[in-house]
């Protein structure tokens, strides 16, 4: 009796074991982290975004130079105001298709590598899968 109770709890710990390596090899409930910082020097998008917004500033600036000699100081600097609105107006539109597309870049990944939470890089001091590059190859 003593020795089949020694094998029962044996098999029973090859099981659990065997069950537990299981799940410790797949990703479920893995946490993925990213480095935002990564996606905005290096993420081609990104980098189009940025040239889109630098093309409308030098847009607006360039219309200001040309019409500065034939307004007043004040029809100017309304002006100038009014393009400053302007141009802040499509920067946070940029920033906001930006943003957008980062979020459906993660919800990408994370279903791929099947995760259930990602975190920002400069929230974790250990641990974590970094999907960055990932993320960067979806946004394109």
């Amino acid at each position: 009796m003593n020795k089949q109770i020694r094998v029962a709890l044996v098999v029973i710990f090859v099981f659990v074991a065997g069950l537990t390596m299981a799940g410790c090899s797949s990703n479920q409930g893995a946490i993925g982290v990213l480095d935002v910082n990564k996606v905005m020097s290096d993420s081609p998008k990104v980098k189009q975004f940025q040239d889109q917004l630098n093309a409308k500033g030098k847009e607006l600036s360039d219309q200001l130079e040309k019409d500065k000699a034939s307004l007043s100081a004040e029809e100017f600097q309304k002006r100038q105001e009014t393009a400053y609105g302007e141009f802040l107006k499509v920067k946070q539109d940029l920033e906001g298709q930006i943003d957008s597309n980062i979020k459906q870049a993660i919800e990408q990944v994370s279903k791929e590598k099947k995760m259930n939470v990602v975190l920002y890089k400069n929230s974790v001091a250990q641990g974590g899968t970094d999907i960055t590059d990932d993320v960067i190859n979806k946004m394109q």
